[in-house]
């Protein structure tokens, strides 16, 4: 079976970033989906700004007409912090032995052993960790202690190997430099300045409508 993408996010707001993100990992590991997964209580940071509900629209309204990319909306409907484990458990539950590959970024994956029950999440997914070009003299990074033991021997040697257990690997897959952010996107729209091809139209729409991101 095609594996299923899980990209979890605060989305304060969604911008392209995301958007290619999702789309190049799909292609590339040829995924049956991506599911974009809003966070209601993020653990490992402040607050949205947007509500639930705005972070939610502006997600529906950005994938709207796109192949392979969907919005899933379980994290906002459970009360609590929204632990990945959780919503993995969740998924393997409706989802069956389907292979789950949960989009990690580098700066994450590196911070894997902070997470709830982090050690369960192979047991759930394979990781797909998002990687950028180092910049120029930009040093290597290397994993924690504690993580490089656990992936040990995880390792997937192709991308095709995702497809052929449900969970269990770790796979790095490069993606071209977007430099681009929802910290940035707020920026600009408080100071006024323009974030077209940041964010999709219809999401640049809704955060006028509703005056986001302005004070």
């Amino acid at each position: 079976m095609r594996p299923v993408g899980i990209l979890g996010g605060t989305f304060d707001p969604v911008h392209i970033g995301h958007l290619r993100a999702a789309i190049e990992i799909c292609d590339a590991l040829d995924l049956a989906q991506v599911r974009l997964i809003p966070a209601h209580v993020p653990p490992h940071r402040s607050q949205p700004v947007a509500s639930a509900a705005q972070r939610l629209a502006m997600l529906r309204l950005a994938v709207r007409g796109v192949a392979g990319l969907t919005v899933d909306a379980r994290e906002l409907e459970r009360a609590g912090p929204s632990y990945t484990v959780d919503t993995l458990t969740d998924l393997r539950m409706q989802l069956g032995r389907r292979p789950l590959c949960l989009l990690v970024g580098e700066d994450a994956f590196l911070g894997l052993t902070t997470w709830h029950r982090w050690q369960d999440l192979f047991e759930l997914a394979h990781l797909v960790v998002m990687q950028r070009p180092p910049l120029p003299g930009e040093p290597a990074r290397e994993l924690p202690p504690a993580l490089a033991r656990a992936v040990a021997g995880r390792w997937a040697d192709s991308a095709q190997a995702l497809a052929g257990s449900a969970a269990g690997l770790v796979w790095r897959q490069a993606l071209p430099p977007l430099d681009i952010s929802a910290t940035r996107v707020r920026a600009a729209l408080r100071a006024g300045r323009s974030v077209h091809f940041l964010v999709t139209d219809g999401c640049l729409r809704y955060i006028r409508r509703h005056h986001l991101y302005t004070d």
